[in-house]
């Protein structure tokens, strides 16, 4: 598998796409004006201990009060015995906090005490005292290897905890003991916070375009590019400082055309806000995100195959099981996931589709989790929600339905004027009735419905106008008396 790396650079956004095999299936998106809160430490208050949910509320300067779990909480007695909030926490404390789940939607972010730092090849664990390897790590031989490399380091902080990242597999001595010097340093500035105020960051994380080298480089990568000459010169000084083997994938791109316009990425970011998602035998995808889960549904669309209907199906949920895959990564669609495959007869076909579904999970880099097929043909999964999904980073409500999806008909919106009509000529003492209304609704008004308004005012015994206001939506009316 080939991999590409593409970086956007503007004074407003930096936006990264991930390109496997030449598409897309990744795209991280940082503003300037709202950056992400992940993996940032900020001296933080208690300001309330909720028993009944064993939580607390921590102000760390934001809109909102971030919540931290009695799961989230470092304890120095790691017995068995169960601990709660209370005992661990009280209204005013002051705590060293980091984030673990951005502010998502009406929920506050999510904090830990359990603070990692990550480096190139390590992730530091001040508050713990194991050391572990990465799974995907899968030589024994060299699990030991790195084992042993970290435990002799002099410089090792004895009482802490360390966790070998897949990127080690290739380190040596020299660039494990590098790695732990970095973090020792920025360790003793993190928990020097005597002179910070509550509420302020101790430590942020590193810009996007900097954590695209010290997270997301692998073995597959072939280039790096970047179209900004001066983010360019940052991110090979960054990379011949920590990541010395990235340094060589990393280019500028002077063209004229977008960097993304080239590799079609702005077309594929539109088409990932689309409800509808095509696939290339005629199939398509109706994907459907709400505040609870997510649904995909999976038809045959125009796709009629050569031999007959089970085969049908059974190839188009094949082609579904990638394209939901990829979706589901370039979406970043987080939570409960309930995909409804085609009904599939044949016992075989359905355990082949999801084998085809787990494999291309497994690029994934949040963690998913599937059920077989319910009685009902469903397949429900989770998928673990990290950050704002597309949609939510890109749009917001649509003003004029507010969420729905469907606005009233203009024929709904005349018959309720016609109803308040009625309800105003009862209760007020009225010379004439002015309606404003949106042009859509005025035309049907004194068109379609003239015989029913003329109807009306006879009952009534009282004249109605009608002005069309530019600004209404169709569903926004106004009956005036005068």
């Amino acid at each position: 598998m080939s991999k590409e790396i593409l970086i956007n650079i503007t004074p407003q956004e930096t936006r990264v796409a991930i390109l496997e095999n030449g598409m897309l299936y990744d795209l991280y998106i940082e503003r300037s004006r709202s950056r992400g809160l992940v993996g940032n430490v900020y001296k933080g208050k208690v300001v309330r201990v909720l028993p009944g949910m064993e939580a607390a509320f921590v102000e760390i300067g934001l809109e909102k009060a971030a919540f931290l779990h009695v799961s989230d909480v470092a304890q120095k007695d790691k017995s068995s015995e169960t601990v709660h909030i209370g005992q661990l926490l009280r209204e005013g404390q002051e705590v060293l906090v980091q984030v673990l789940k951005d502010q998502l939607g009406t929920k506050g972010a999510r904090l830990t005490t359990n603070i990692t730092i990550p480096s190139r090849y390590l992730v530091f664990m001040p508050n713990a005292e194991n050391i572990g390897v990465s799974s995907r790590i899968e030589s024994e031989k060299e699990r030991e290897r790195l084992k042993t490399i970290l435990l002799e380091q002099e410089h090792r902080i004895k009482d802490a905890g360390y966790i070998l990242r897949t990127a080690a597999e290739i380190a040596d001595s020299d660039a494990i003991s590098s790695d732990i010097k970095y973090l020792n340093r920025l360790w003793h500035n993190i928990n020097n916070t005597s002179e910070i105020k509550v509420g302020n960051a101790v430590h942020k994380d590193l810009p996007l375009y900097l954590r695209v080298l010290r997270d997301m480089v692998d073995e597959d990568i072939e280039v790096i590019r970047v179209d900004s000459r001066e983010t360019y010169n940052v991110m090979r000084e960054f990379a011949e400082k920590y990541v010395p083997e990235v340094a060589d994938f990393i280019e500028h791109y002077p063209g004229e055309r977008p960097v993304f316009d080239l590799h079609g990425v702005e077309d594929e970011i539109q088409r990932g806000l689309e409800r509808k998602v095509q696939l290339k035998s005629g199939g398509y995808l109706i994907i459907d995100q709400t505040e609870a889960m997510t649904t995909v549904d999976v038809n045959t669309g125009a796709f009629v195959g050569s031999r007959n209907l089970e085969e049908t199906i059974f190839k188009t949920n094949l082609e579904a099981a990638q394209g939901i895959a990829r979706q589901l990564r370039l979406r970043n669609l987080g939570g409960i996931v309930i995909l409804d495959f085609i009904d599939m007869t044949v016992d075989e076909h359905k355990r082949q589709v999801m084998r085809a579904l787990e494999k291309a999970l497994e690029k994934d880099h949040a963690r998913t989790s599937i059920s077989e097929v319910s009685s009902l043909g469903l397949v429900e999964m989770t998928r673990k929600r990290t950050r704002e999904s597309l949609e939510h980073v890109l749009c917001g409500t649509c003003p004029t339905c507010e969420g729905r999806g469907t606005i009233k008909t203009a024929e709904t919106i005349c018959y309720e004027i016609f109803r308040e009509i009625l309800r105003e000529a009862r209760l007020f003492d009225a010379k004439e009735l002015l309606v404003l209304a949106a042009q859509d609704v005025v035309d049907l008004l004194v068109d379609e419905e003239s015989n029913s308004l003329a109807e009306l005012e006879g009952f009534i015994g009282i004249p109605i106008r009608f002005q069309v206001e530019a600004l209404f939506t169709q569903e926004q009316y106004d009956v005036v008396i005068l």
